[in-house]
C-alpha cells in the first residue's frame, strides 16, 4: 500500500507564508509526477502546481510568482512554498503523486488526505 501524508497547513494572515509538505511512503517502486491541488467550498478541485520527476514545473495562473513547488526525491516528499497569500487562496490543499509499486506496471494516482489552508485577518 502507498500513503501520502500532508502537513504544514494552517491559519495565516493575508500577505503571509506557509510551506506544506507531503511525504509518500509504503511499497513504492518509482514516483513520477507530483502535484498540489486545492478545493475551496462550493468549487471544483483545481490544479495549483505540478512537478515532473526531472524537476520541470508548471503553475496555475492565479499562483504564478507567489507559489513554488519542489521535491526531494530521496525523501519521496513534495513541498509547496506559498508566499503573499490572499484570502482567495483559502482551500483544502491535496497532494497527488503518480506511483508504480512494481517494475513494469503502469503508474497509479494517489492522493493525500488534504490539509486546510485559511488566509484571514
Amino acid at each position: 500500500q502507498v500513503q501520502l501524508v500532508e502537513s504544514g497547513g494552517g491559519l495565516v494572515q493575508p500577505g503571509g507564508s506557509l510551506r506544506p509538505s507531503c511525504a509518500a511512503s509504503g511499497s513504492i517502486f518509482r514516483i513520477y509526477d507530483m502535484g498540489w491541488y486545492r478545493q475551496a467550498p462550493g468549487k471544483q478541485r483545481e490544479l495549483v502546481a505540478h512537478i515532473t520527476s526531472g524537476g520541470s514545473t508548471n503553475y496555475a495562473d492565479s499562483v504564478t510568482g507567489r507559489f513554488a513547488i519542489s521535491r526531494d526525491n530521496a525523501k519521496n516528499t513534495v513541498y509547496l512554498q506559498m508566499n503573499s497569500l490572499k484570502p482567495e487562496d483559502t482551500a483544502v490543499y491535496y497532494c497527488n503523486a503518480r506511483i508504480t509499486t512494481q517494475r513494469g506496471t503502469y503508474p497509479v494516482d494517489y492522493w493525500g488526505q488534504g490539509t486546510q489552508v485559511t488566509v484571514s485577518s
